[in-house]
């Protein structure tokens, strides 16, 4: 990029004018990811510091639409054009031909396209000459300053004449021009003439299509009479005689012409002139014509030439007035020519010679050329750089002929000889010239004569490359591993064609084209076989019975490709010339896959595609069309370009398969659409999702966009077989469960929607956005008049409360606000601010408006759209209405000085506009903050009294009391022993979530109700309700599941959830996506694997975890057996879980506890715990199970016979803590003694029973045990326990941890079974494109040998494999890639959780983005030999600490989306917190901090020093000696000072 007010090269200069005169600026570009050009000039001259003249924003320049190359680019030009919007083009000369038809439509529209020629040394100016007809106005540049002069004259004959204009350049008659000065912005200004734009004028678009004429003409009406011309550059004239190749053309003044250049080739209609010289009054508008172009360019450069000095003319003329010779250009190579000509000396037969070139190529104005070339000029050499050569007289040749014929003023002939010229360097030009005047003399000329470099001695152009974006080989590589050999893609970038350009081999034409010749050739093949197996050449008789066995199985792909290789064997050994001959074809044994592969550029014109001839030819060729809009993109999605539904139009013709994946969203339906379409007979479709903004964007926002599009029906998964209804199956099959039904009705209904996009097809592609956007729309105003309507009865002044809430908070203080106002005798509405229409607020009297802050200082979701539509209105009228904020926020939550804006910005920037609107303040906005004694409430108490005063309801007498708010408590003891309303909230089909007090209890059965993140806000804008689904959690004491489990585990979340398993940290197994009419039966399946799922989340007892331990057989039993006698213990006795998840099919009694409504809980009572209650094993030395970050942590203690003696005991572990609240902390178990094993249940009975007595049930931040333990002491506390107990604990034995992490890959224990540790990151299973992980443990588990064993760091352990088992399970592992533990020492010691998009208290990604974050710091690992190092680095979305962040030796938190406090310092045992090093960063501060580091620790360590031992001794970072100072000595003060 150039400095700031100078340019260097031909395309920067076009790209400043372009977006200073465009409001949108289309770029096309052979990718997304792919610059042309234009593309980093377009970047940085249409950001916020280059404000547009015309652009749409008054702070920032054009919107810039990027195109690909070949997906018709140029229909994303009508739409903004028909409304109204100043459009410009930059591409590249290589589109144009494929344009031609949309060219002609849009050349009655004031387009721009600015044209790079292509070429780097020999550019193709036929692209220009190709599309001369089209209707365009042509302007040709030839240096850096005509570059931007021609680039400004193209928009200000643009917006003149309303038509048109194509300006074209090569770049490479710059590379020697010093750099220019940008043209002033008032010249720009002035030479645009904006205050006088001509208006173009256009027909109603209702009717209008970009494929039939629609009447759209630009059109002038003169402002006095107009006087017509008789010129004969409007009245066609004789037809030129041309001679023979090897004769000159000679033209004579007093031939006639029957058709004249302007007439048969100009870019306008010209037919608005009379023959006569008349004075007519113009009153009604007429068509622009020729002249009006030639004039309006005439007054634009005369304008310029006063403004800046610099002359320019139609065409130009340079050299002696006197000449006798003249070379007219058509090419890049003028300028080298002219150097040329100018430094000639008078001996050189090109001396003294004109050159004439074309500034205005389009309208072609005869007089004005012949008014530029001399007189004296009696011989004309033209010189054309035009490679493809579609007629036998070169299109300026034609065009110089016809201009001198109908000159009226010459009375003699002139000689025109026409030159093909190549590529020109300095070195040759003058050798080129002698040649072409050599030429010129001669008595006999030769046309076309061709000078310089031709094509076939030129290096072949390399601008732009095809290449498949890399995300795309996902469905490749799945088609790879499906068909292996026998996958033949056609059109396969890279394949060698020979002399076949990439861009065409690539295309479906030619790939349908090779299909059919391949197919061909394989038919030869067979019948040449079937002779063969006949013939006695062969050595032996073995290949003839061979050959005839393959014959007979020829066409059928499985019996063919299976008899392949052994005929291909035998002809091996045979060694006569004919099995040679057959083998040097041998690919043709095999019935092949194949297959053509297309992106969804393919969409767009069907009719000049292979994709019509494919699907109408009937034969058996597969196409994978690859579709990556992303559904974000849909709603501005140019209506125009008219995407075809490619499934749709192959379904109709009937005779196809057709499917529509998504491998983001279903890889086992990718996988069974391909292999139904390998096995159709006849063509197959598959269209396949994969949305991508740039080729290289991130998996999580492919993931991101593809869940949206499949969950609202943008993009549904189906597949179709026209067979089926030969075996009476219903041909069509729906894979999107979500939306199934509501797919299904769509299709039986005659759809109003299809009418209007058949009706009106320019609309099709919106119409689905604007029927969602109205249906929200509807359903506000019914809300609100329902609610209004409900309130009529009621006295006093109303009020109207708004408020926006990302966690509740607002929302409540929002809804007691309106309880109160109503006991006060005002009439109080409450809703959310999307909720409401705003064109209601001017009329509203009062509003309290209410909003928490989320993010970075911005609003919660259901107040978004209320903030952007008040921010941006102009006309809404506030003058009449009263209102006053009150805002949620914590001051500390942003502690660096640059964040303190963040503060309560919602609420601010709310009450700054509501007042800037005409509004009056109530009261002065109200803050609330987090940081206050009594948090928010304290701004909020001395807010609301203001509030009633101002209301004139201060003094209300009689007021009634106010309930107190439902807790957790109430609803426990409320429940009936856990039962509430969840079997009537399950059978309720109006909604797909349950009660609010039932959420609560649901999580003691095992599961949470979640909701979709991903897809919140979509459905929200669409009137859906949240994609609510549920998460089970398993029960699985110590981890440990057979094979059959494993299966039946594999099962359920490929039928009930979203096909992928969730190993969690707390050592069990997880399933997400779980939908409410699905909940019950996964529940059942569970249980029918003799598991359970009670108790795994809830004020209870949770799952007890157990170290894997996989080297030492006997002590992991021992421990194992400990676990599961606790978790039986322990277990609540309630019978709810069983009368609502487990009855028989009859759903009349119930399997284990009779009909039993009423239960008691012996342990834990009607209110059960104050909080969830966590209880590990660890076995030293590995303490994997991170013993010390539980309520109760049991280290297991190893008795002199090898077999477990007890455990010693630590209390008050625990994780959980709230963001900037320094009352809440991580804390590290105390150790208060040992206990037998035979006494350890009843020890932690009793430990749960103090906490059950003793716990915080008010407050449930300060609920868990390690605060019930901090406010009694732990001496105290144990005398509790032990008081319980009877006796007193012993004390603790000595124990070792070495590490908190796995052991992987294979190891042995003393029985001599073998253990293997596989790697899965952060727990997740599930089958992708590479790496098909869950099917290959579904085939181990299929063996049934040994058992899985989940690790507490979220891994897997096959465990107790016997040597005679091993080669199989390798093999098996092997196969799957499941071997494969060669990672990184950072990525195999990181962990983390779930967070988005299903945790509803994630406040940033998690599990989706630590491994990216890894990936981004693996290269400095390398750099600095750290690779092998174990280094414990955990993630978790937010502060609750699921993946135990505050033991790690690097933690992140999420505080925000993309922002984290990092943490620095915990003990690689588990055994010691760390401490806030830095809060609230995002990636490129976190990369900046741990690069740095991560090289100074491979400098400075010691030997065996870990790193959280490191950044504590070089003072990075203060140990946390116990959680009470955990937030003392912080690297990074949290900012006390007022925000």
């Amino acid at each position: 990029m150039s400095s700031r007010h100078e340019i260097r090269s031909p395309e920067e200069a076009v790209a400043r004018i372009a977006c200073l005169a465009s409001s949108l600026v289309i770029s096309v570009q052979p990718a997304q990811r792919t610059d042309s050009t234009f593309s980093k000039h377009l970047r940085f001259f249409s950001s916020a510091n280059a404000t547009g003249l015309v652009s749409s924003s008054r702070v920032s320049g054009p919107e810039i639409r990027v195109i690909r190359h070949n997906a018709d680019p140029f229909l994303s030009a009508f739409e903004p054009l028909w409304l109204g919007r100043s459009v410009s083009v930059t591409t590249p000369s290589s589109t144009l031909i494929s344009a031609v038809p949309q060219l002609y439509k849009l050349a009655q529209f004031p387009l721009v396209i600015h044209v790079a020629l292509q070429g780097p040394h020999h550019p193709d100016f036929s692209d220009i000459t190709s599309i001369r007809q089209t209707g365009f106005a042509f302007l040709q540049s030839d240096s850096l300053t005509e570059a931007q002069d021609m680039a400004l004259t193209a928009h200000a004959l643009a917006v003149k004449s309303g038509r048109g204009v194509i300006h074209f350049f090569h770049a490479r008659n710059s590379l020697d021009d010093p750099p220019v000065s940008h043209e002033g912005i008032e010249v720009v200004r002035t030479i645009l003439g904006q205050e006088h734009v001509h208006p173009h004028q256009k027909s109603s678009m209702d009717e209008g299509s970009l494929y039939a004429d629609d009447g759209c003409q630009a059109t002038v009406v003169d402002d006095q009479p107009s006087l017509s011309t008789t010129g004969s550059e409007v009245e066609g004239l004789g037809k030129p005689s041309i001679a023979a190749t090897s004769s000159p053309m000679k033209i004579s003044s007093g031939e006639a012409s029957s058709v004249d250049s302007s007439r048969r080739e100009s870019s306008v209609d010209s037919r608005a002139t009379m023959s006569s010289a008349t004075s007519v009054e113009s009153v009604t508008p007429r068509a622009v014509t020729s002249t009006d172009i030639h004039t309006y360019a005439g007054e634009i450069w005369a304008k310029l030439k006063s403004l800046t000095g610099r002359e320019y003319r139609p065409f130009e003329y340079t050299g002696p007035s006197g000449a006798e010779a003249a070379v007219f250009i058509f090419g890049c190579d003028a300028g080298l020519f002219g150097k040329a000509v100018d430094a000639a000396d008078s001996s050189e037969v090109f001396a003294n010679t004109g050159i004439v070139t074309a500034r205005l190529y389009r309208p072609w104005m005869g007089s004005s050329l012949t008014d530029t070339i001399p007189r004296s000029v009696r011989r004309i050499a033209v010189l054309e750089q035009v490679r493809r050569k579609t007629t036998r007289w070169g299109p300026v040749l034609l065009d110089l002929l016809s201009a001198l014929k109908n000159d009226p003023s010459s009375n003699d002939t002139r000689l025109i000889v026409g030159h093909q010229i190549g590529q020109i360097t300095r070195a040759t030009v003058r050798q080129a010239l002698k040649g072409i005047f050599q030429n010129l003399q001669s008595s006999s000329p030769i046309q076309n004569l061709e000078v310089g470099m031709s094509d076939s001695s030129r290096a072949p152009d390399t601008e732009y490359s095809l290449e498949q974006p890399k995300l795309e080989s996902a469905y490749v590589k799945i088609l790879t591993q499906l068909f292996g050999e026998r996958l033949y893609i056609a059109n396969a970038l890279g394949s060698t064609d020979a002399g076949i350009p990439a861009e065409i081999s690539s295309r479906p034409e030619f790939g349908f084209g090779s299909l059919i010749a391949r197919m061909e050739r394989r038919e030869q093949f067979v019948k040449t076989v079937h002779d063969a197996a006949k013939s006695p050449s062969f050595v032996t008789s073995v290949p003839q019975s061979w050959l005839s066995r393959w014959s007979l199985s020829a066409d059928d792909a499985a019996k063919a490709n299976e008899v392949a290789p052994d005929v291909i064997a035998r002809l091996q050994t045979d060694g006569s010339s004919l099995a040679s001959q057959l083998l040097s074809a041998k690919s043709f044994f095999f019935k092949e896959s194949q297959w053509l592969i297309g992106s969804d550029a393919w969409a767009y014109d069907l009719g000049n595609s292979g994709v019509h001839h494919v699907i109408a030819s009937g034969r058996n060729i597969k196409m994978l069309i690859i579709d990556s809009q992303p559904y974000s993109e849909r709603a501005a999605a140019d209506s125009s370009r008219r995407k075809k539904d490619i499934g749709l139009y192959a379904m109709n013709f009937g005779n196809a398969y057709v499917a529509s994946v998504a491998v983001y969203s279903s890889y086992t339906q990718v996988l069974q659409a391909m292999i139904e379409a390998d096995q159709f007979n006849g063509p197959a479709v598959v269209i396949a999702y994969l949305p991508y903004n740039v080729e290289n964007d991130s998996a999580l926002t492919v993931l991101q966009e593809t869940k949206k599009a499949v969950d609202l029906g943008y993009w549904p998964l189906y597949r179709w077989n026209p067979h089926h209804e030969d075996n009476g199956e219903p041909n069509f099959t729906l894979d999107s469960e979500r939306i199934k039904q509501e797919l299904q009705d769509f299709l039986r209904r005659d759809n109003h929607l299809s009418q209007l996009a058949r009706k009106h097809p320019k609309f099709s592609a919106n119409l689905s956005d604007s029927l969602g956007s109205e249906v929200r729309t509807l359903q506000i105003r019914k809300a609100k008049d329902a609610y209004s309507k409900l309130i009529e009865g009621l006295y006093g002044a109303p009020i109207t409360v708004l408020y926006a809430s990302d966690n509740g908070n607002a929302e409540s203080l929002a809804k007691r606000l309106g309880n109160r106002g109503r006991s006060r005798g005002l009439k109080s509405m409450v809703m959310a601010m999307d909720e409401y229409p705003l064109e209601d607020l001017s009329k509203e009297e009062n509003v309290i408006l209410l909003t928490s802050t989320a993010g970075q200082g911005e609003f919660p979701q259901n107040g978004r759209a209320f903030w952007e539509a008040i921010k941006d209105s102009t006309d809404l009228d506030l003058s009449a209405t009263k209102f006053s904020v009150f805002a949620l926020g914590d001051s500390h939550y942003w502690p660096r000085k640059e964040d303190r804006l963040y503060y309560n910005k919602p609420g601010k920037d709310l009450d700054a506009r509501l007042a800037f609107l005409g509004g009056k303040r109530l009261a002065d906005v109200g803050l609330g903050d987090d940081q206050d004694p009594d948090g928010y409430q304290t701004g909020y108490a001395d807010w609301e009294p203001k509030l009633w005063s101002a209301l004139g309801v201060a003094n209300v007498e009689g007021l009634p009391e106010e309930p107190p708010p439902i807790t957790n408590e109430d609803i426990k003891i409320e429940s009936n022993y856990l039962r509430g309303t969840i079997a009537e909230g399950l059978v309720d089909e109006s909604t797909g979530a349950i009660s609010a007090s039932d959420q609560q209890l649901t999580k003691f059965h095992g599961t949470y109700m979640q909701d979709d993140r991903d897809l919140r806000d979509e459905r929200k804008a669409q009137g859906l309700e949240p994609a609510y689904a549920f998460m089970i959690r398993c029960r699985l004491p110590g981890g440990v599941a057979t094979p059959s489990q494993w299966l039946q585990m594999d099962a359920i979340s490929a039928s009930f959830g979203n096909e992928t398993i969730k190993l969690t940290t707390r050592q069990t197994f997880q399933f997400h996506g779980v939908i409410k009419g699905k909940l019950r039966a996964a529940m059942r399946g569970i249980n029918k694997a003799l598991m359970t799922t009670i108790a795994a989340c809830g004020d209870v007892n949770r799952n007890v975890m157990c170290s894997s331990l996989p080297e030492r057989s006997h002590l992991h039993a021992d421990a194992h057996a400990a676990a599961q006698r606790i978790s039986d213990h322990l277990l609540p006795s309630t019978t709810a879980y069983h009368e609502i998840w487990l009855k028989d099919d009859d759903d009349k009694k119930t399997q284990v506890a009779g009909d039993a409504v009423v239960d008691h809980e012996p342990l834990y009572g009607p209110t059960y715990l104050p909080r969830k209650f966590k209880i590990t094993i660890a076995i030293p030395p590995h303490n994997d199970t991170d013993v010390y970050a539980h309520d109760v942590g049991l280290i297991a203690i190893e008795g002199a016979d090898g077999r477990l003696e007890g455990f010693n005991v630590l209390v008050g572990g625990g994780m959980g803590v709230t963001h900037n609240n320094k009352k809440t902390y991580p804390r590290t178990g105390s150790l208060i003694g040992f206990t037998s094993t035979e006494r350890v249940p009843i020890v932690c009975e009793k430990i749960m029973l103090v906490q059950r007595d003793r716990g915080d049930r008010k407050n449930r931040k300060h609920a868990r045990l390690k605060y019930t333990i901090d406010d009694m002491g732990v001496d105290v506390f144990k005398g509790k326990v032990e008081e319980l107990l009877g006796e007193k604990l012993e004390e603790p034995r000595p124990f070792k941890f070495d590490s908190n992490i796995d052991t992987f890959g294979w190891q042995r224990d003393e029985h001599g079974n073998n253990h293997f540790t596989m790697f899965i990151e952060n727990g997740r299973i599930e089958d992708t494109a590479t790496f098909p992980m869950k099917t290959g443990l579904r085939e181990i588990a299929k063996m049934g040998k040994g058992e899985f064993r989940l690790t507490g760091n979220q891994h897997l352990i096959l465990s107790g494999v016997s040597d005679h088992d091993l080669p199989t399970i390798k093999d098996a592992l092997a196969k799957y890639k499941l071997d494969n533990v060669q990672f990184s020492g950072l990525r195999l010691s990181s962990s983390a959780c779930v967070a988005f998009p299903t945790c509803g208290l994630a406040m940033a990604e998690s599990e989706r983005y630590l491994p990216e974050l890894i990936s981004k710091l693996e290269s400095t690992l390398e750099e600095n030999g750290l690779r092998q190092d174990s280094i414990v680095m955990r993630m978790t979305g937010c502060p609750n600490g699921c993946a135990r962040p505050w033991l790690a030796e690097v933690g992140f938190v999420g505080k925000a989306y993309g922002a984290y406090n990092m943490y620095l310092g915990g003990g690689y045992h588990g055994q010691r917190l760390n401490k806030l090093y830095r809060s609230s960063i995002k990636e490129a501060e976190i990369l900046g901090i741990m690069k740095p580091l991560l090289k100074r620790y491979a400098l400075e360590r010691r030997d065996g020093e870990r790193f959280g031992d490191f950044v504590i001794r070089i003072g990075m970072i203060k140990p946390t000696t116990e959680g009470k100072t955990f937030h003392d000595d912080v690297a990074e003060e949290e900012s006390e000072e007022e925000v």
